[in-house]
């Protein structure tokens, strides 16, 4: 099985180094790293002087400007620049935990699983509502998930992250890949329709990369308001699924966990970045009703509009 990963960036840093260091140095081997850069000078930039075509030969880069990024398109042109069977999504700021990671993670792609998608974990600068959150979304325990389980899971069914998710080729195309263009949420939307033509998502605890934020208020309402768009767009996925309920059992259970750990001075802290989360999601899903002045400010994928308007 011959496998390539794939990972979009802006703006890298020395960080980059270590990503594929840690790439080429996997139990189960990469044929080729490809890199879809956007904005060739920040690119240049970084590796200027570090014979980095001669140290990581497996590498191939492409570049294309900020305006023609999209979170769609440009995944599904580094796909089209693969030839493997198997290809591995990444974002630059994710680092495998282990050289264990790609065999991981890929263990369980098979006739019926269209996609596998890996644990993260928190970086040692994580706060610990963050730290929480990560350990929500990413449980200990493994699962295969399928149009069965819609009714226990809800929206969580189709749940998939493309900071570390593997693809079966021939599954990808005979389902039309990543949707060409879209704000956000290109992972998801890819998994929900292969959960409908009867295909199963994994998620692979064993497989870790390292990876978390600690977003602004601020930043949490942008990126909310850009997840709020992307299901606005696609009602044939996420109407009959909505997400809010999944949103309070996250509230509750981080409130218990704080409690747990005697830190409710992080509450106010946690509410109120809840309560710009709810604000960015609940406008991004009217988003037709706003003003694109509005539109605009409340984004945080400002070319992304350039075509809607």
């Amino acid at each position: 099985m011959n496998i390539d990963v794939i990972i979009p960036l802006y703006k890298p840093g020395k960080e980059l180094f270590q990503l594929l260091d840690s790439l080429n140095e996997q139990s189960v081997p990469i044929q080729n790293i490809i890199l879809m850069n956007t904005e060739e000078k920040y690119f240049q930039q970084l590796v200027y002087g570090s014979k980095f075509s001669e140290k990581y030969k497996n590498v191939k880069v492409y570049h294309l400007s900020k305006r023609e990024f999209d979170h769609g398109k440009t995944r599904h042109m580094g796909v089209q620049r693969s030839r493997a069977d198997v290809f591995v999504m990444m974002t630059q700021d994710a680092m495998p935990a282990d050289s264990f990671l790609i065999e991981k993670l890929t263990q369980h792609l098979s006739d019926d699983v269209a996609v596998s998608y890996a644990m993260q974990l928190p970086t040692k600068d994580c706060s610990i509502v963050e730290r929480y959150t990560r350990s929500f979304n990413y449980p200990q325990a493994s699962c295969i998930k399928s149009a069965e389980d819609i009714p226990r899971l809800g929206i969580k069914t189709f749940f998939c992250s493309n900071v570390c998710a593997a693809y079966r080729r021939e599954l990808y195309e005979e389902l039309g890949g990543f949707i060409r263009h879209t704000i956000f949420n290109e992972d998801m939307i890819y998994a929900a329709g292969a959960i409908e033509a009867g295909y199963k998502i994994a998620y692979e605890a064993e497989a870790k990369v390292i990876h978390s934020h600690n977003y602004t208020h601020r930043q949490q309402f942008h990126r909310n308001f850009d997840l709020g768009v992307s299901q606005a767009d696609h009602p044939e996925i996420f109407a009959g699924v909505p997400s809010e309920s999944e949103g309070m059992k996250l509230v509750k259970r981080t409130t218990a966990y704080l409690k747990e750990k005697h830190r409710l001075d992080k509450v106010p802290y946690f509410y109120v970045q809840c309560a710009c989360k709810y604000a960015g999601y609940l406008l991004g899903k009217h988003y037709r009703k706003l003003p694109k002045s509005w539109i605009l400010a409340f984004t945080s994928n400002k070319e992304y509009w350039s075509t809607k308007f």
